[in-house]
């Protein structure tokens, strides 16, 4: 086995530069900055992609597939949830999702019919606390999220949605 030195070189460049953009979007490095979210977007209940989220079985939990985007800018994964009852009774919520740090925020929510209510001073949390970031949780496993790091693409993640590929792991 020969060894190039220019193919060992640029392999060492390429993963360089991948570790140097995965860095960008990682809690440890100190100049990440969370963008602007625009306001929540309109969503059709009709069009939710599913998924199960373990330990709450009275509760329907779907993603507008069209709400979702990742940011360029800060590697943010927004979304709209909506979590119905068994009665009918929708929560809404819109989101977003810092893979690297395992956190999520909601920065507006909406009950049954009502109007978008925007959460004030919304704060990150820990997708590992056990209520109410459960969902959260939930829909970085089935596929918002590869590891600590954020999904390649939005169309991978609906992919994922639709054929439970990611769904808790498996």
């Amino acid at each position: 086995m020969t060894f190039k030195p220019n193919a060992i070189l640029l392999t060492l460049v390429v993963l360089f530069a991948a570790a140097t953009a995965h860095a960008q979007f990682s809690a440890d490095f100190p100049d990440w900055k969370e963008s602007e979210g625009p306001p929540p977007p309109a969503y059709n209940a009709g069009k939710l992609l599913t998924f199960e989220v373990p330990g709450n079985p009275g509760m329907a939990y779907g993603v507008d597939p069209s709400t979702i985007v990742i940011s360029n800018v800060d590697g943010l994964v927004r979304y709209v949830v909506v979590a119905t009852s068994k009665s009918g009774v929708s929560n809404v919520m819109y989101e977003a999702l810092h893979c690297a740090t395992g956190e999520v925020k909601t920065y507006a929510r909406r009950v049954g019919t009502s109007s978008w209510l925007e959460v004030k001073n919304p704060q990150w949390r820990s997708v590992f606390d056990f209520v109410p970031s459960r969902h959260s949780l939930a829909f970085a496993k089935a596929g918002a999220c590869d590891d600590k790091a954020t999904a390649g693409s939005v169309m991978e993640i609906i992919g994922k949605l639709k054929d439970d590929r990611g769904f808790l792991g498996q």
